[in-house]
């Protein structure tokens, strides 16, 4: 079974790479590498999703593990004749994260260019000005140019895709990580880990990586369409809001507990609803194997299982995911524990779901 040690260099080098929706091939790399030599057979599609198999004894049988590649972003719109970047997100930004942050330029040539992310000084704002939010459109990167032509000549141009600059750094307690992009890098990690140490297989076991996700689970749709796997599972983070200011009754999920079995997630149940066979398999999983875990039902945000749930005539589907606080910043934070224990999971689940426990979950004729 992988270690934490284990797991914290993988997510170390996954997080850390770059792969904004889209622009995922640095990651993409990081994941072919780390997939190919436990896999039958490797790909990357026409949109840029990974997938990689690991043929079962039986012959028959595709279970679908799903973890994204992408992270949020921002995108250059526009260079003012004093070499100042405008942006728009890709991806949900929350404006009030990005003032003051380092970020990374991607330059054509595929050189990472240092900037930061500035705004109009709080001392020669209005006072009612000084106590709002920032909008995005009145933030700017300063790469340190002093003209256009400057910022053109680093390979910066229109398109150019930015990441904030973040490392992946142990906090006082070991077991707690922090970072950027771990939403979704860690579901990267578990689903790699478990597609190497599941063995034993009787049905096809397919890991794929996918693109876009942060901007409409594009990837998910068209890999599930080309794979059309009996049954999914999306590995993915959910919210951990165990902070202070919260009651208990809000919190979701909270660290160290386990990983969670998604219930239900988006606005009133518009993302996925588990499907009953495989939250009774994940849960029946956890009990024998003494793996700790919490049931999720999360009020807003989805993942790729939504998507894949709805592929052709339907898809049994869950989720299994990482508890991880402050989502969609530079500081997301979760644990080593809970990590190894979505590996476990996901891993026995890959093993039980053999074509006989898939054929009796699917649809029967009734007449």
């Amino acid at each position: 079974m992988v270690s934490k040690n284990e797991l914290f260099n993988t997510l170390k080098t996954l997080a850390e790479a770059v792969g904004v929706s889209g622009h995922e091939d640095e990651v993409r790399g990081v994941v072919v590498d780390m997939l190919k030599p436990y896999a039958d057979e490797v790909r990357i599609d026409t949109l840029g999703n990974v997938v990689a198999v690991k043929k079962g004894s039986a012959g028959k049988g595709r279970v679908m593990l799903a973890a994204h590649m992408d992270e949020i972003g921002l995108m250059v719109s526009h260079i003012d004749k004093n070499g100042f970047l405008r942006f728009q997100p890709i991806g949900g930004w929350s404006p009030i994260i990005l003032p003051g942050q380092r970020v990374l330029v991607l330059a054509e040539d595929g050189r990472k260019v240092r900037g930061v992310v500035g705004s109009k000084p709080p001392h020669i704002m209005k006072p009612e000005e000084a106590k709002q939010v920032p909008e995005l459109k009145n933030l700017f990167i300063d790469i340190g140019v002093s003209s256009r032509e400057e910022a053109e000549k680093l390979g910066i141009t229109v398109g150019s895709v930015v990441v904030v600059e973040r490392t992946v750094e142990r906090l006082g307690n070991e077991d707690r990580v922090s970072g950027k992009a771990f939403d979704d890098r860690v579901g990267l990690a578990v689903m790699i880990h478990a597609f190497i140490e599941a063995d034993k297989l009787e049905s096809d076991l397919y890991a794929v990586a996918t693109v876009q996700e942060e901007v409409g689970l594009k990837g998910a749709r068209t890999s599930a369409f080309s794979i059309s796997p009996d049954v999914a599972l999306a590995l993915d983070v959910t919210i951990a809001a165990d902070v202070p200011g919260v009651e208990e009754s809000a919190q979701i999920t909270g660290l160290g507990k386990g990983p969670a079995i998604k219930v239900m997630d988006g606005r009133s149940g518009g993302g996925l609803i588990t499907h009953p066979e495989i939250k009774r398999m994940l849960v029946g999983i956890a009990r024998e194997e003494g793996i700790p875990y919490q049931l999720e039902v999360l009020p807003g945000g989805t993942t790729d299982a939504a998507i894949i749930a709805l592929n052709r005539e339907g898809v049994p589907a869950g989720v299994v995911s990482i508890p991880t606080r402050y989502i969609h910043s530079p500081v997301e934070v979760l644990s080593l524990e809970d990590t190894v224990n979505a590996v476990r999971l996901t891993k026995r689940f890959a093993e039980k779901a053999t074509p006989d426990w898939i054929t009796s979950i699917k649809g029967v004729k009734v007449k």
